[in-house]
Parts: structure tokens; C-alpha cells; sequence
């Protein structure tokens, strides 16, 4: 198994002001052919998230990657979409139900939207430039929600299997320590997903809004919002599901609907 392992700990670049004000060992796993891209992809990465101190693993075909990634826990997988003539959306479908986020760098941008819509959290088009790579390793570290372009699916594991849901099928999502519940539409159908609730707000619409610090609300199925005792406020979905409203999500829910709908009764 070819693969080549670098920390920024022992490279002598010398980044410029960096951007990132966090500190955690980022592990990230490169896919990539063609070896002078797979270096300039590494070289850039370990210079831009150089305070993540990076941890970088590449592969050049899909069955080594594949391995890996089966085996480890990793932050960050940067994705070539053809490899040797092999397809990086067999290694995407499979992946993108795991808990961490995927970056495609590929000269194909004509399969840009494809990959949204599987839920990669950015599609970099070849060639790049160091500063289009910062703006996708900016997105990562800053928890934005993607508002160009949300996905149309979100993968999950379940069986041993892969299974596509619908976004428009999503009522709310719940946070569930590490992992996020995916509520559906049809009452008592739920999914449980691998990534975090800041990692699927990261990849939703913008009609998805996180109303609380632990639940997503898909704004289209709103009802009515119910004003409590005490200042507290909650939603009430389609299905009869009351939503609790943080204090601090109060002023976004409304703003939200203001902006977009007139339907929701108060």
C-alpha cells in the first residue's frame, strides 16, 4: 500500500498570518493520481492549516484509500473524482455517511452539483489557486452553513449498507452526543447519522434552520409558533412535534420567517 504520511511539525515551510485561530491535530487523507497535484494539495494544506497542526495521509487509487479509511478516524478526506479511470464517487457514495467531511478537488466541475447533492461540504475545480483551497479550508473550520447550494441527500449507514434520505423527506434533526437523529416526516421514522449537528447544518439548505443547540428544524414543515410562559417559545412541525426554541435562536427563527414566509401562524 502506497501512502505518504507528513505532519506540519516537521516541515520547514513557513506559513504566512494564519487563519485559523484553533488548535487540534486535524487528521486528513488525500486522494489524488497525479503526484505533482497530490503535492501541491499537501504542501497547501499543511501551509493553510498549519495551527491544526495537520497530520496528512495520501493515496493514489481508491481500493488503499478505501482501506484506510475503514480503519482509521480521520478529519478530512480531499477527493480526486478519477483516478487511474476508476470513479471517486464509489469511494464518495460510501464515505459520506462517516463523521468527517469531504472536500472534492477535480478537474470535472461539470460534477459539481452531483457531489453537493451527496453531501461533500465543497467542490474545488482544477486547476486552483492556494487562495480558492483556503476558502474551502475556511468553510470547514468557521461551521457555516452552505447556502449556495444545499445537498439533496444524506447518507447513512444502515445494515452494512448505504442509505440515501431525501432532504425534503427531513422534519428536524436532533443532536445525539456525537451523532445527529434524523427525523422524518413519517412519524417515528428516524435514521441515526455519524456527523455531529454542526457538521449536517454545515451541508443543509437554507431552509433548515438550528433553532436550539441541539435541534435542526426544516422550516417547510413549520406550522404555527407557539409563545409559552416565561418568554419560551417552541415549533410546532406539520406532524403535531413541538420544537423548543433556544432563547438565543429566538431573534434567527424570526427573522427567518419574516424573510421567506407569511403561512406561519404565531
Amino acid at each position: 500500500m502506497k501512502r505518504t504520511t507528513i505532519g506540519c511539525l516537521n516541515t520547514h515551510l513557513t506559513p504566512k498570518a494564519p487563519l485559523f485561530a484553533e488548535f487540534k491535530i486535524m487528521n486528513i487523507v488525500i486522494v489524488e493520481d497525479e503526484p505533482l497535484v497530490q503535492q501541491r494539495i499537501q504542501r497547501l494544506s499543511l501551509q493553510i492549516l498549519a495551527k491544526c497542526q495537520p497530520k496528512i495521509v495520501c493515496f493514489s487509487n481508491l481500493d488503499d484509500a478505501e482501506s484506510f479509511l475503514d480503519e482509521n478516524s480521520i478529519d478530512l478526506l480531499l477527493l480526486d473524482l478519477n483516478l487511474m479511470g476508476r470513479n471517486g464517487f464509489d469511494l464518495l457514495k460510501n464515505n459520506v455517511a462517516a463523521a468527517y467531511h469531504t472536500i472534492v478537488i477535480s478537474a470535472y466541475a461539470d460534477k459539481a452539483i452531483e457531489a453537493f447533492e451527496y453531501g461533500v461540504l465543497d467542490f474545488v475545480a482544477k486547476p486552483f489557486t492556494e487562495e480558492r483551497l483556503e476558502k474551502a479550508f475556511a468553510r470547514l473550520l468557521e461551521n457555516s452553513q452552505r447556502s449556495y447550494y444545499g445537498c439533496r441527500y444524506l447518507s447513512i449507514k444502515k445494515l452494512g449498507a448505504i442509505e440515501l434520505i431525501e432532504i425534503i423527506a427531513i422534519s428536524y434533526i436532533q443532536a445525539e452526543g456525537h451523532y445527529s437523529l434524523i427525523n422524518l416526516t413519517e412519524k417515528s421514522n428516524t435514521a441515526l447519522h455519524a456527523k455531529n449537528i454542526e457538521k449536517i447544518m454545515q451541508l443543509l439548505p437554507e431552509n433548515f434552520l438550528r433553532v436550539h443547540r441541539s435541534y435542526i428544524v426544516n422550516m417547510n414543515m413549520v406550522k404555527k409558533i407557539i409563545i409559552e410562559e416565561g418568554s419560551r417559545y417552541s415549533i410546532l412541525l406539520n406532524d403535531g412535534i413541538a420544537i423548543p426554541i433556544g432563547r438565543t435562536k429566538y431573534q434567527d427563527v424570526k427573522r427567518y420567517l419574516e424573510l421567506y414566509t407569511s403561512k406561519i401562524r404565531w
